[in-house]
């Protein structure tokens, strides 16, 4: 640069600066670009988590395999066919109405995956109840429908080559139904070497024993949206909005008396569909009635089917 005049260097610096902060802004303008689209794509992560859990990754998950996924797996052994049944149903303010099928729906997929030799069916979202005009969440069927339902259904999972299906209930009402049909479908395909059993322990035994360990730890007790339902809608449906999170602290309901004692006829009832109180439910006890629930089937299961 030495032969260059001094105001020529001068042109020449500014000159190399104003290339340096063009490549510079540019340089900031990619960037930039890339976390707006960075953001962007944040933005819609729980879109993508959404979308993820409900094409779901299972691979015992009936309704979410082909036909020829379905054939190699009973091929390998995957012999037994778990029915489970949810329901539409009104359970209080703060949580959604087909909490017994979104519920039912994870804990079968855990049930069928522990078992190893299984596959999870569709979920069945009604069970036995009545509409409610005053309380809009409830969508009920008879209990003869209910159980004409999933007779057809077992007999449909037995034509497929299962042979092994068992019977569940998320929902009290229909318990009664699912035994009796157990029952006489077991008789009916004993000679073709299929069996047809009914789980309740992942219902009745489970929410006793919890509620005598909710009842030990002090918590108060719970019939219907309660703790128990409330907090297993918070800890599986994650922020997918299962459980309205603001409503928790109004979330009390009708009175249920402590174990051990009768109820008061005189106790003022709420009627928000709530029947006890769900304002100390957590992610954490919703996690003991999940497995719960799960541990309890798997061993009646086991039992039923050795």
């Amino acid at each position: 640069m030495a032969q260059y005049t001094a105001l020529a260097r001068v042109q020449i610096i500014v000159h190399e600066l104003n290339v340096v902060t063009k490549m510079a802004n540019n340089t900031r303008s990619s960037i930039t670009r890339f976390f707006a689209t960075g953001m962007c794509l944040l933005s819609f992560c729980p879109s993508i988590a959404s979308a993820q859990s409900l094409t779901g990754t299972s691979r015992v998950d009936f309704e979410m395999m082909t036909w020829p996924e379905v054939k190699h797996a009973i091929e390998q052994g995957k012999t037994t066919a778990l029915i489970y049944n949810g329901g539409t149903e009104q359970r209080g303010p703060q949580n959604v109405n087909g909490g017994h099928t979104l519920m039912g729906h994870a804990i079968v997929i855990a049930i069928a995956e522990k078992l190893g030799n299984a596959l999870a069916m569709p979920v069945l979202p009604f069970s036995v109840n009545e509409a409610n005009p005053q309380l809009p969440g409830t969508i009920g069927l008879t209990g003869s429908l209910f159980e004409a339902i999933n007779e057809q259904v077992a007999e449909q999972t037995i034509k497929n080559g299962f042979k092994n299906v068992v019977l569940m209930g998320d929902h009290g009402g229909g318990q009664s139904e699912l035994r009796d049909l157990a029952r006489k479908l077991s008789e009916k395909y004993a000679a073709k070497g299929a069996r047809v059993v009914y789980c309740g322990d992942v219902y009745q035994k489970a929410n006793d024993d919890l509620n005598q360990w909710l009842f030990v730890q002090g918590y108060p007790p719970s019939l219907h949206g309660g703790i128990p339902d409330t907090s297993e809608m918070i800890y599986l449906g994650g922020n997918h909005g299962w459980v309205r999170i603001e409503q928790l602290a109004n979330s009390l309901g009708d009175p249920v008396p402590q174990m051990g004692k009768k109820a008061d006829p005189n106790a003022k009832r709420i009627n928000n569909g709530i029947i006890g109180d769900a304002r100390r439910s957590t992610a954490e006890l919703g996690r003991r009635v999940f497995d719960m629930k799960v541990d309890y089937a798997l061993q009646q299961i086991r039992e039923l089917l050795k």
